[in-house]
């Protein structure tokens, strides 16, 4: 990140570039080092000096008077050529980034990092790959998971189309772990695909040494090459590095802020797991899209407004009642239970039905099947005219209900949607088998 606003006028005023080495004095302080780039998360009003120590420190500029002691250039790294190894006999995949790198190379000495995702710099870290694929990787665009938007979606769609319209035999697409899932399950929702199209991330940095991230690359080349023809998720099966599951895409939910085998298949076992380098199908208890069974095709028509919402005790009908005035086209709620909310709700929940607004009932138990039949809670809502969506999860429906709403304007049609099964993300089959794992 290069320096901007006040920092950028500190700088020019003295005609500092990173790369100068400079003199900083505060009150009681004197710092000269080289003058570094700035992280993105670094405090706005500081800048950064690579000491003859070698130590990095930020300094606030604030009190602070800096001066040019002698010119340099932009710290930079000569990078060695690869060897990719290309060869006719092996699978063309596409790896995608969302943010970060895969690999970057970093000189302690100087302080040049080269970020670029590239081809390139994923061999140079992880070298293997070239065994099993020619790979082509690149970067859409970088942000934090947390910060991903269903405008985002559309360009992911976007680009994993082109990459298998372009040839492909698969396309992994590295991903931050929080809204992993998310992503996962709105793709399966904008694409047919005839190939794999993997999802995989790290819980730990590949500078920890127990990260994830290459057990979990690697399996995820593997996966790219099998017969699956869906959107899914790869990642660690166990805490250990004994294999990784295969999750449908708009079935798998990550389960834990920190632990490698964070994410799980809700209400149906893993697609296959990837152990010795190989996929082994998990066909005898779930059904699968094979490799070459869709035509490649996309629609990204999503809806403007969709809410998740979820059932606490003491739910304020205003919260219904703001989303309805403000336009929203849609909302799922996570109802307790079997799919319940409070009677504090149901006048604005029937105001919301009334208008055409479309709202869907999950469980917040995640685990499980809703059922509004039961108690007189749940069939008040079945006569406002609201849906179950059976063990579809939370956030599934999310994102279900925003492409259903962008097939649709009319509350009928987008209820026919969301009953029907598209991508193998309901069933409507109750089963007592699954829950969280030991």
């Amino acid at each position: 990140m290069s320096y901007e606003g006040y920092l950028k006028d500190f700088l020019e005023i003295s005609n500092i570039t990173v790369g100068d080495t400079v003199k900083i004095t505060k009150p009681g302080i004197e710092h000269t080092g080289m003058l570094l780039e700035k992280p993105d998360y670094s405090n706005k009003n500081t800048i950064i000096l690579k000491l003859d120590s070698g130590y990095n420190i930020g300094i606030d500029i604030k009190d602070a008077k800096i001066e040019k002691i002698a010119e340099g250039s932009k710290p930079k790294i000569e990078l060695d050529p690869v060897d990719k190894q290309l060869s006719d006999d092996k699978d063309n995949l596409s790896i995608l980034s969302t943010g970060g790198t895969v690999a970057s190379v970093i000189d302690y000495k100087t302080g040049a990092v080269h970020p670029a995702f590239t081809a390139d710099d994923l061999l140079r870290a992880t070298p293997e790959l070239v065994d099993y694929a020619n790979i082509n990787a690149k970067a859409i665009f970088n942000i934090l998971s947390e910060n991903m938007t269903p405008d985002y979606w559309k360009k992911i769609a976007e680009k994993v189309y082109d990459e298998i319209n372009n040839g492909a035999d698969g396309v992994i697409l590295a991903h931050g772990t929080d809204t992993m899932h998310y992503t996962a399950s709105a793709l399966s929702f904008m694409i047919d695909t005839p190939v794999p199209v993997i999802l995989t991330g790290a819980q730990r940095s590949s500078d920890r040494p127990s990260s994830d991230a290459f057990t979990n690359l690697i399996a995820s080349i593997i996966s790219a090459k099998s017969d699956v023809g869906e959107v899914c998720v790869c990642m660690h099966a166990t805490e250990d590095d004994s294999y990784c599951d295969l999750h449908r895409g708009n079935r798998v939910r990550k389960m834990h802020t920190s632990r490698r085998d964070t994410f799980t298949s809700i209400n149906m076992d893993p697609l296959a797991k990837i152990v010795d380098e190989k996929v082994v199908m998990n066909d005898n208890e779930v059904s699968y899209t094979h490799r070459g069974e869709k035509e490649l095709s996309i629609n990204t028509d999503l809806g403007e407004k969709v809410a998740l919402v979820k059932m606490y005790p003491g739910i304020n009908s205003e919260l219904i009642d703001l989303y309805v005035d403000k336009g929203y086209n849609g909302l799922v709620i996570e109802g307790t239970g079997l799919g319940h909310c409070s009677d504090d709700v149901i006048d604005s929940i029937s105001r919301a039905t009334d208008e055409g607004i479309p709202i869907v009932i999950t469980s917040q138990c995640i685990f499980g099947h809703t059922n509004m039949n039961v108690y007189s809670s749940g069939r008040r809502l079945l006569q406002n005219n609201v849906i179950g969506v059976a063990d579809m999860i939370p956030e599934t429906a999310y994102t279900k209900l925003l492409w259903a709403t962008g097939q649709s304007d009319d509350m009928n049609e987008v209820y026919s949607i969301m009953r029907t099964n598209l991508k193998g993300e309901m069933s409507t089959n109750l089963s007592q088998k699954y829950f969280i794992k030991n």
